[in-house]
């Protein structure tokens, strides 16, 4: 079933209508398929010269999403929308990479050791909510972006940000309907004596939510479920993992509770010293989930880890 957002005040609209949301430019609705820069130029009557313009400056959208390419196919009732103003380009910045960018969502890969938000209210830590924060206000002062889901600091990987405050309460409302796939990959520390399976229990906190606990019983705890799978061995296992629950640090707690923490986790296993990698090795690889609005099915993935495929190529140091 299609979300339905009829609850909410805001302007998004179900995956089955049109959207009414007014644009910041002129919107064009295809009647023959086509490529962009053809259709700009035989149907809009622009000249080649401003139609790559317009392009190369981000400033077109085809049905929500930003394009760059001039032979990007157009389809009937397609919908193409040339923004006002120029964009500022693509998002650069060391930590942070854009995978996807459409009017509703965000969806970007972050490197570890940056924080998903601050640590604390009136950090000013640069984090990844605070770099996009900055570069969609470049692109309009008004605009905004809210966190729906978060990564531990030392996590790499994928995470996908609202453009509006009620899409984002929508979208944590109804986390687990939306996400299909998530993935991680993790090296971790000894060899599974099972080289698959399901490792469930339940997860409490200290009062100060420092450390999370993990029990095999139920000791009216969270319970936490978490399905693995061992690529490959040497010393160390490189290992996927596939959430059906997302507990704070679950995937950490889980391996630590096996007695094989995740290489380079300072706070459940044995920390950088121990780690040829100089860095916890945990990303998160897939990111599925049937987009809000549109309803359609979103899947990114991104490669392994060089340093995760260079640590499983030579045998653990032990000191």
């Amino acid at each position: 079933m299609k979300p339905n957002l009829s609850s909410h005040k805001s302007s998004i609209v179900v995956a089955t209508q049109p959207s009414k949301r007014k644009s910041n430019g002129t919107e064009y609705i295809v009647k023959e398929p086509s490529t962009l820069l053809a259709y700009f130029q035989e149907v809009v009557g622009t000249s080649r010269t401003s139609a790559k313009q317009w392009l190369q400056h981000r400033q077109v959208s085809v049905n929500g999403k930003v394009q760059t390419r001039h032979d990007t196919p157009l389809k009937q009732g397609d919908r193409v929308i040339v923004s006002r103003g120029r964009t500022t380009g693509d998002l650069k910045h060391p930590k942070l990479k854009m995978v996807y960018e459409d009017e509703h969502l965000i969806v970007v890969e972050k490197k570890e050791g940056l924080l998903t938000v601050p640590s604390q209210a009136g950090s000013k830590e640069t984090t990844a909510y605070s770099i996009l924060r900055a570069f969609v206000r470049k692109q309009n002062p008004r605009a905004g972006v809210f966190v729906v889901h978060r990564l531990d600091r030392e996590t790499s990987g994928l995470l996908v940000f609202a453009k509006s405050e009620d899409l984002q309460h929508y979208m944590r409302e109804r986390w687990r309907e939306i996400v299909t796939q998530r993935t991680y990959i993790a090296v971790a520390e000894g060899l599974f004596e099972k080289k698959e399976g399901q490792i469930r229990s339940w997860f409490t906190e200290d009062k100060k939510h420092a450390m999370v606990y993990s029990s095999p019983v139920d000791d009216g705890g969270v319970l936490a479920v978490t399905n693995y799978k061992v690529l490959k061995e040497t010393s160390l296992s490189l290992v996927e993992l596939h959430l059906e629950t997302g507990r704070t640090n679950q995937i950490r707690v889980h391996l630590a509770s096996k007695g094989h923490p995740v290489l380079g986790d300072r706070k459940y296993g044995h920390g950088n010293d121990f780690s040829p990698a100089d860095r916890l090795c945990l990303h998160a690889r897939v990111l599925e989930f049937k987009h809000p609005v549109t309803g359609e099915r979103m899947h990114f993935q991104t490669p392994i880890p060089k340093a995760f495929l260079a640590v499983m190529k030579e045998p653990k140091n032990d000191k």
